[in-house]
């Protein structure tokens, strides 16, 4: 861990040689990821300096310095977390010659990243955790928008792509809820096939929308 500033170096006696230190930008990532941590665990309101600073083994004086501002790194932290998609990812392109092949692939792959004891992507709690504070709400809805919403109605067909695109982002925020916050036994216990059946139907009758 890097030495805090006031701790005790390294003697040359003690046979331990000093830790190499981190370049700026390696600095400014790990304040990120540390904040990324804090903010997924205890919301916006909940996330303290100190946890971060501790987390990253810096400064308060750091986290000011590469950030200005704890809405600054939220900011920062959320955008951090939607760049890592898990589940509309690059792979889920339509087919306009077979977009029934794009919905069986986003039911499968909603229903396996929320399967009983898979990982919650860090995205999804820090959004929960955050939504009753109203800037970072602002700034999630943003977030949301540019990285999500905008990108996947670009990709389907006909009128009212925004609105559809929204509908199936509801959709994947209700099956993350259900399967992984609540564990809903009809559904955290559902066999995988049969749920990706059901899904892929869902979702193809808001892709499929033409008029």
């Amino acid at each position: 861990m890097t030495r805090k500033i006031g701790g005790p170096r390294n003697s040359p006696r003690s046979g331990k040689m000093p830790e190499p230190r981190r370049s700026g930008a390696a600095t400014r990532q790990a304040i990120l990821e540390s904040a990324l941590a804090a903010f997924t665990r205890a919301g916006y309101d909940g996330a303290g300096v100190r946890e971060i600073v501790q987390g990253a083994g810096v400064t308060a004086m750091m986290v000011n310095r590469y950030f200005g501002s704890k809405e600054r790194l939220f900011t920062e932290a959320v955008e951090l977390a939607f760049t890592r998609k898990g589940i509309l990812t690059e792979n889920l392109i339509v087919d306009d010659d077979d977009p029934a092949l794009f919905c069986r692939r986003f039911a499968e792959t909603l229903v396996n990243r929320t399967a009983p004891g898979s990982a919650i992507l860090s995205g999804f709690p820090l959004l929960l955790r955050s939504v009753s504070n109203e800037r970072a709400t602002a700034i999630l809805r943003d977030k949301i928008d540019r990285h999500f919403t905008q990108p996947l109605a670009a990709m389907l067909p006909g009128v009212e792509a925004d609105e559809r695109a929204g509908l199936l982002l509801s959709l994947i925020a209700g099956v993350q809820v259900m399967r992984q916050i609540i564990e809903s036994p009809a559904l955290a216990g559902a066999d995988s096939i049969k749920l990706s059946s059901y899904l892929a139907k869902i979702i193809q009758c808001l892709i499929m929308k033409k008029e």
